[in-house]
């Protein structure tokens, strides 16, 4: 009998050591995937430049002073551009939690294969581009300047960090200018629009042109 229950004990032991061999191996399967997060921005500025004079220049920030908190960007400034003028659209785009502020617009042209800004304006409140942006159809105009350097689709395709917008002799009062980040890791094609991959920012400006 002794020699039976023996026998049993070494059966149970090897069917427990290989279900925690089975187990562990399992688990070590179960990687979790990455996460693609999106960026930490607490400073938006739009920086319009005349093309003409560059000394004339239009700024408008949006700011959230606690990041992830339950403050959002809250937009601080209206946009007043003059009447029949050219002007190139740049960014500042930080993280001023860190110290010194992260540059965000550095991390966005070194991940440009994964980002995009598209806007969204009063209808025909420019000359160029004309319509009311590409928010609502992304292949509407819009006068990009910048493209990919690693687009997955093997054209480039825009980025929105700079950006051309002519305004007409007519002026616009109490209009509207939409700028959206969005973050399109793995996904950003020639096609991809302003509801695909993540939000980073979605600001909306007062719109004035004199």
């Amino acid at each position: 009998m002794k020699t039976i229950d023996y026998l049993k004990n070494l059966k149970l032991i090897a069917f427990l050591f290989a279900a925690l061999t089975i187990v562990s191996c399992s688990n070590d399967d179960d990687v979790p995937p990455e996460e693609n997060e999106v960026e930490v921005i607490t400073d938006v500025t739009l920086v319009f430049t005349n093309d003409a004079d560059a000394t004339d220049v239009v700024r408008a920030s949006a700011q959230d002073p606690d990041g992830e908190g339950i403050q959002e960007l809250m937009v601080e400034d209206e946009i007043t551009l003059s009447a029949d003028t050219q002007y190139t659209l740049t960014f500042e785009i930080f993280n001023n939690l860190e110290t010194p502020g992260e540059d965000i617009g550095e991390e966005i042209v070194d991940e440009d294969d994964e980002h995009q800004i598209f806007f969204s304006f009063t209808a025909d409140a420019f000359d160029s581009p004309l319509g009311n942006g590409n928010i609502d159809n992304a292949s509407d105009p819009i006068n990009y300047n910048d493209e990919d350097s690693d687009s997955q689709d093997g054209s480039g395709n825009p980025v929105g960090l700079n950006t051309t917008w002519t305004t007409p002799s007519t002026g616009t009062t109490g209009g509207t200018f939409t700028v959206k980040l969005q973050h399109q890791p793995d996904i950003k094609t020639g096609t991809t629009g302003a509801n695909d991959g993540d939000t980073d920012f979605d600001l909306t400006f007062v719109l004035n042109i004199q």
